[in-house]
């Protein structure tokens, strides 16, 4: 059990609709009943955000859990390539936008099972990545930024519950506990605790959350100067024919980031609700890593 409780930040999130797709569903959406720690992290990483941080889901309290509906939604069965991007950027006129809706040869039709009218309060740990320099860097200041950010409904992009046309709102609270007993007294008789349900195998990160700590940023056209400059000034003391050959090879293949590219490493773990509290934090479940094909 996790007893560092003071670097802590709670986010209440609301939103008329929310669809927290199933993986195992491969075609169709089907939510899970409740949002999940992936959903949960993009949702706060939109409202801030830096390489220095990231965050662990500690607890999920659901005040409204949302009723189930079903829609059928027009999506997109191409992307683009980021070569045809950069294709596209020297040659505008050449640009072929995916077309969909409408019977497009681009678009199909799905169906989803989603949830409406939903609320949540959560509760996350802020931890310092390796990218973080102790001399500027501390979790007050995070925090403090956090809580500035979200207190004025400030966002870097507009959250979203589960899939991008469905918004998030959110508003800050200092107290999960006596946020959560204010919530419940003011809805009354429309809410309605959860004692306890089992949800089995839930999603827990699409990525590897281990790897969170090792922070990741690209760096700026600054950086890679002064980082190839540095790399020149080791070479002085070689002949040149090595030099050259130092060179090339670091030309072949430059630095263009500092910490770790996270690839995509879907993890898992038994998630059940007590008391209407979902538990989350690393130190609190087992996760369960699923390497994806390739890795």
């Amino acid at each position: 059990m996790n007893n560092h409780k003071n670097n802590r930040v709670t986010l209440r999130v609301w939103g008329d609709f929310a669809c927290f797709t199933r993986p195992e569903m491969k075609v169709e959406r089907v939510s899970y009943p409740v949002i999940t720690p992936s959903a949960a992290r993009g949702i706060l990483e939109a409202v801030f955000w830096e390489p220095e941080m990231y965050y662990l889901i500690d607890t999920v309290r659901v005040i409204k859990r949302g009723a189930w509906f079903s829609t059928r939604r027009n999506e997109v069965t191409a992307v683009i390539s980021f070569d045809n991007a950069k294709q596209w950027m020297k040659a505008p006129e050449k640009v072929m936008p995916i077309q969909a809706g409408g019977g497009a040869a681009d678009g199909t039709q799905r169906n989803m099972l989603g949830l409406r009218e939903v609320e949540y309060l959560i509760t996350a740990e802020i931890r310092l990545s390796k990218l973080a320099d102790p001399s500027r860097c501390n979790l007050a200041k995070y925090q403090s930024q956090f809580q500035r950010r979200a207190v004025s409904g400030k966002c870097f992009y507009r959250p979203s519950l589960g899939v991008r046309e469905f918004d998030a709102y959110f508003d800050y609270e200092a107290d999960a506990k006596a946020a959560f007993t204010r919530r419940q007294q003011e809805l009354g008789e429309d809410f309605s605790l959860i004692k306890y349900e089992p949800l089995g195998l839930m999603l827990y990160d699409v990525f590897d959350w281990c790897l969170f700590e090792k922070g990741f940023k690209w760096l700026s056209t600054e950086e890679l100067a002064a980082m190839r400059e540095k790399f020149e000034q080791s070479l002085s003391k070689l002949q040149k024919s090595e030099q050259k050959k130092r060179l090339d090879e670091y030309d072949a293949k430059p630095v263009l980031f500092a910490g770790h590219k996270i690839m995509p490493y879907p993890s898992f773990f038994q998630a059940e609700i007590r008391d209407s509290v979902l538990r989350c934090h690393p130190d609190d479940v087992e996760i369960i890593s699923q390497p994806t094909e390739g890795k």
